[in-house]
């Protein structure tokens, strides 16, 4: 259990629900998470098995309305999970959220009737595994200039282009991919086995090693008319509707990585022992320890009361953007506050800080940059004031 959950109160777990949700992530995370980490993190694999655990929970559609056979929680219910999982294993939990979020939560809110009978049944149970195709080789923030194209058939679609980065492109069997049709973005869903659909080896990367990402190529990829999710040019509402609960979901994970962190450094703190003194004792091991105490309770207190202020239908960009920013490169902090405090045994894999040090980074960049974060609060503040 982590260090810091002595400080959790109603902010964190607002109601017996999310109470509940949370036990049961700590008790899925000790028993089933934390075992196989390091072993995923050294092979840069993803385990399926453990992902269709998830599922068995009900955790694949944590969004989703019951109705529909999701668990029918909110967005802060879906901020315990992955704070819960990257406390353990940010990949695998990087993983979930291209799964739950990018693709199911996506999916889901932009999708009809008929296409929701279609594909929730084996994403929810983690059968098919879901990813999402937005950044190109050659595009990545600038979405709005993404080359992939969409042109009409007579009987629906064809797409051609080439996205990368993509969390679970090499294991997923459906997507959502974001073209251009008649310069309008459009989102499709789009199944692995179409004709003209490849995804490339998987993409060696620095750290998030649990989770897998790939290229996707499209080459005259055909597409059917009931595969156009929402109408025709509206990709782009489909795209920041979901951007909300994506940053969310990443920001807590920022707070996993720097609960373990801040965990391992004050442990190991009290254990070590230098010049006859725990070096806790040491003035210069209490500035990390103290320093990355309140960035984490900072990290905490700002996510939870912004994941409180959205919902599908109601949207905080202003909110998501700065707990996005702040997180991230918070729990980076703390990570590298954790690898200083234990020295050569951090910058070892024993303690596995130097792991969360590297898994920490990758929020920094994806899901929005630093840059494109501290562009869209400034654009948000500016046009208030000119109201």
């Amino acid at each position: 259990m982590p260090l810091a959950s002595c400080f959790e109160d109603r902010l964190c777990n607002p109601t017996d629900e999310h109470a509940m949700v949370r036990q049961t992530m700590r008790d899925l995370v000790r028993r089933e998470v934390e075992p196989q980490a390091e072993e995923h993190d050294l092979s840069g694999t993803l385990n399926l098995d453990l992902l269709r655990k998830l599922g068995e929970l009900g955790l694949l559609g944590i969004t989703v309305p019951e109705e529909d056979g999701g668990a029918g929680l909110d967005a802060l219910a879906a901020v315990i999970v992955h704070e819960e999982l990257a406390y353990a294993d940010p990949g695998f939990a990087l993983a979930y959220l291209a799964h739950a979020l990018l693709f199911v939560n996506n999916f889901y809110y932009a999708a009809n009737p008929t296409q929701r009978a279609k594909y929730l049944p084996k994403t929810l149970t983690g059968e098919w595994v879901g990813a999402m195709g937005m950044t190109e080789p050659a595009v990545g923030t600038d979405v709005l200039g993404m080359k992939t194209v969409a042109r009409r058939t007579g009987d629906g679609y064809v797409l051609n282009g080439r996205k990368t980065f993509i969390t679970n492109g090499p294991e997923a069997d459906v997507y959502v991919i974001y073209a251009q049709l008649d310069g309008r973005l459009t989102s499709f869903v789009v199944e692995r086995s179409s004709p003209g659909f490849s995804a490339s080896e998987k993409i060696p990367k620095m750290g998030m090693r649990a989770s897998t990402m790939s290229e996707l190529i499209m080459e005259e990829v055909s597409v059917p008319a009931e595969n156009l999710l929402g109408k025709e040019g509206g990709g782009i509402t489909n795209m920041m509707r979901n951007l909300e609960i994506e940053r969310l979901g990443l920001a807590a994970m920022s707070l996993g990585i720097a609960n373990r962190c801040l965990d391992v450094m004050s442990r190991y703190a009290v254990e070590r022992e230098a010049f006859g003194h725990s070096i806790a004792d040491f003035g210069q091991i209490q500035r990390h320890i103290g320093e990355s105490f309140a960035k984490t309770e900072a990290i905490r207190a700002l996510l939870y009361g912004v994941a409180a202020t959205v919902a599908h239908d109601r949207r905080n960009r202003l909110g998501t953007d700065a707990v996005k920013l702040f997180a991230s490169t918070a729990a980076k902090e703390v990570a590298d506050a954790a690898v200083q405090v234990l020295g050569g045994y951090g910058y070892c894999t024993e303690y596995r800080v130097e792991q969360f040090l590297r898994d920490a980074k990758l929020i920094e960049i994806g899901g929005g940059t630093l840059e494109a974060h501290q562009k869209n609060i400034t654009r948000d503040l500016v046009k208030l004031l000119r109201r």
